[in-house]
C-alpha cells in the first residue's frame, strides 16, 4: 500500500502526457518504416501500405463492438450474489 506522501511516477499529468506522445511517435516510426523496410508478404493485399496497422485496428474494433453486445447476453443483476 502507498504512503500517504509517497507519489508515483505517473501521479503527473505531465509524465502520461510524455507516454502517449511516445507512443504516438512509435505509431507514426513504424508507419514510416514500412516505406523503407521490404516485407515478404503471402498474400496480396498484406502488401498493402499500412496493412498490418490497420488490421489491428479494425480487429480491436471489431472486438469492443461484440464485447459490448456479449456484455447484454452475460450480464447478472447487481445483486446477484446477495441472494
Amino acid at each position: 500500500m502507498a504512503k500517504p506522501g509517497k507519489r508515483h511516477l505517473f501521479d503527473d499529468p505531465k509524465n502520461i502526457r510524455r507516454v502517449i506522445h511516445a507512443l504516438y511517435a512509435l505509431c507514426a516510426v513504424s508507419v514510416l518504416a514500412e516505406l523503407v523496410v521490404h516485407r515478404h508478404v503471402v498474400h496480396p493485399w498484406e502488401g498493402l501500405f499500412s496493412f498490418y496497422s490497420l488490421y489491428g485496428f479494425i480487429g480491436i474494433v471489431v472486438l469492443v463492438l461484440v464485447s459490448k453486445e456479449l456484455r447484454k447476453i452475460v450480464r447478472r443483476e447487481e445483486d446477484y450474489y446477495d441472494d
